[in-house]
């Protein structure tokens, strides 16, 4: 079914906010008791340590570039008991961090479930913003961290609580929908939250013939080829996924007619025609696991193709590199900096926190 209609901010008469650092996180960093910065020495010591790590990663790292990353691996490995802490990473995380110092990797729903089951009391959030404060939601008693919090979202920025709330005015009684990819305040204000994984499933549980969906266009557009549910979309979009384009794909299918294209549903319609295959990232690396084809086009964030052929290296990716900046402000510096001064820490209002969990255990919850 056809989109309904379709709101952004200029509708409201309210330009796209852009959160910012709160000076209050900050304080409460430098207040932290810190830790002695341990050595980043290359030596035969980390080598050792480190050499089943690399063995996994030796496909999509050069050996020449293993003797900088090793020692900070090293190092934030060692200090992840000394701190009580879990790693979380999104499948978006450079190879070095996927697979060399996470505990539990995956996409939105994946992480927001595992958020639910740590027993560690420090959880370092290496993914953007908006997903360490979907584990803050969900651990409100613990400490969690993200290691550049600057690490934001063009999804998460283009819309707010405040917008919500006209939206609810402006459709009474019209359940309200979520993506995960959204700030506290937006989650405190709607009914439950959904990830590209479960949308077209949690979009029907409400049982309405109406649903406002928020903030992606292009994954309410694809929800609503899914669904008989009449769709009121708004106006956001992910910077990196609206990039690819139609013609792109058509261009690697003229290269090579065998090629396989699979592509997340963030993408606009005329992307999603050219594949082969649609579906969130865990989703995507299922298929790739499952049919593990000759070549293909992941289309998606590309550093999610480094992590899927470090895992499967007779796949060969073609790869259309479009990186999000934000994820790519995680590096393993700033990791290891989150560790030894436990800093950027997370912080909601509790007159939020309560509402948003709400919404996204009505997600989490949800059965299949």
């Amino acid at each position: 079914m056809p989109i309904l209609d379709i709101y952004g901010p200029d509708d409201f008469g309210r330009p796209i906010h852009h959160p910012t650092g709160s000076p209050a996180r900050a304080a409460r960093a430098e207040r932290s008791r810190a830790l002695p910065m341990p050595s980043l020495e290359w030596t035969p010591e980390v080598e050792r340590a480190t050499a089943h790590l690399y063995a996994r990663v030796q496909n999509v790292i050069p050996e020449i570039e293993w003797p900088f990353m090793a020692p900070y691996v090293k190092a934030i490995n060692d200090l992840k008991a000394q701190r009580d802490a879990v790693i979380l990473a999104h499948n978006y995380q450079t190879p070095e961090i996927f697979h060399c110092v996470a505990d539990i990797g995956g996409d939105s729903l994946q992480l927001a479930r595992e958020a639910t089951k740590v027993k560690q009391q420090v959880i370092i959030q290496c993914g953007v913003h908006f997903m360490a404060e979907t584990s803050k939601i969900l651990n409100p008693d613990k400490t969690v961290l993200i290691p550049d919090s600057r690490a934001g979202c063009s999804l998460a920025s283009s819309i707010t609580g405040a917008d919500v709330r006209l939206l609810r005015e402006k459709f009474p009684g019209v359940p309200v929908v979520a993506y995960v990819n959204t700030s506290a305040d937006v989650k405190s204000e709607v009914d439950i939250c959904c990830t590209s994984s479960n949308a077209v499933q949690v979009v029907e549980s409400l049982n309405a013939d109406t649903v406002i969906f928020l903030p992606d266009q292009y994954l309410a557009k694809y929800v609503a080829s899914k669904t008989s549910v009449k769709i009121i979309a708004w106006k956001g979009a992910c910077e990196v996924h609206e990039r690819f384009t139609g013609d792109e794909l058509r261009t690697y299918r003229e290269a090579d007619p065998s090629v396989q294209i699979i592509a997340h549903p963030e993408c606009p319609p005329d992307v999603l025609a050219e594949a082969d295959f649609t579906g969130s990232t865990a989703h995507m690396i299922d298929w790739v696991r499952k049919h593990q084809p000759k070549r293909i086009v992941m289309v998606t964030e590309c550093s999610m193709a480094d992590n899927v052929q470090a895992e499967l290296p007779n796949v060969e990716f073609v790869k259309p590199c479009n990186l999000c900046p934000h994820m790519k402000r995680i590096t393993l510096p700033k990791i290891l900096d989150s560790l030894v001064y436990m800093r950027e820490e997370v912080t909601i209002d509790p007159a939020i926190i309560g509402n948003a969990r709400r919404s996204v255990e009505r997600m989490i919850n949800l059965k299949n």
